[in-house]
């Protein structure tokens, strides 16, 4: 089950956008969304309203346990050789993707199962157990003592839902969520406006995204991490979607 989701994000602390007018510098991270994604994203026609993005131990989706209800998320990518904003989502909920999944889409899409459920399906050589920390067939294993549910795979329905939906790695282990997001299409920033973004822990030391040799924007400028965002950058982040 190829998927996609959102695995380049800025996130902005919505307490920061308050704070816009005294001067504050806004908490921010930065991850890259692949070309790739994008493509599938038009192969499946989802450009509807954003509502979820996940987080991993995978550069292709991070992690996002740094966020927290309030922050607004920009999932980003490199497009013709520039910066793209995707979508602007504002966090109402954030919780163990495994719930999220189950509940929204029917499937688990490999999420990461959390303590006391156990998930069992039929394998090549018998019924095949996993559960958090741990997998194996039933003949093989010691189950865990503090199982409280336990899902029979097979019965699992999928249900009618949204293509970014579906994470598009395995072991998510967190869904951050809400229903005010915007429509799911790039929005191109030129180079020129990108080149004057600044990024960095304190204002004596913001940078601007690295560009190579021709004045293009390279990918390592997105990896995974957490960045403050000068206000005049985020100023330029919300205005895209006014």
């Amino acid at each position: 089950m190829q998927s996609q989701i959102f695995a380049g994000i800025l996130y902005v602390l919505q307490e920061d956008l308050t704070k816009q007018n005294e001067k504050k510098t806004s908490q921010a991270a930065f991850w890259r969304l692949l070309n790739r994604s994008i493509k599938q994203l038009e192969r499946h026609n989802d450009n509807s309203p954003i509502c979820v993005v996940y987080g991993s131990q995978h550069k292709r989706m991070p992690h996002i346990s740094a966020l927290k209800i309030g922050d607004i998320i920009y999932p980003v990518a490199i497009k013709d050789k520039t910066l793209c904003v995707m979508a602007r989502l504002p966090i109402e909920k954030i919780e163990p993707a495994y719930d999220y999944l189950i509940r929204e889409t029917g499937f688990h899409y490999a999420a990461l199962i959390p303590e006391g459920i156990l998930l069992k399906k039929q394998g090549i050589y018998g019924e095949f157990n996993s559960f958090k920390g741990g997998s194996g067939y039933t003949d093989k294993i010691e189950l865990p003592q503090n199982i409280h549910t336990i899902i029979q795979e097979d019965d699992l329905v999928i249900k009618p839902h949204k293509f970014h939906q579906e994470p598009i790695e395995c072991c998510a282990d967190l869904a951050a969520s809400g229903n005010n997001g915007s429509s799911i299409q790039p929005r191109i920033i030129p180079i020129e406006q990108v080149s004057t973004f600044l990024f960095g822990r304190t204002k004596s030391t913001q940078k601007p995204l690295r560009l190579d040799k021709n004045g293009n924007l390279t990918t390592t400028s997105l990896g995974g991490f957490v960045r403050k965002m000068s206000d005049e950058t985020l100023t330029y982040f919300e205005e895209l979607f006014r």
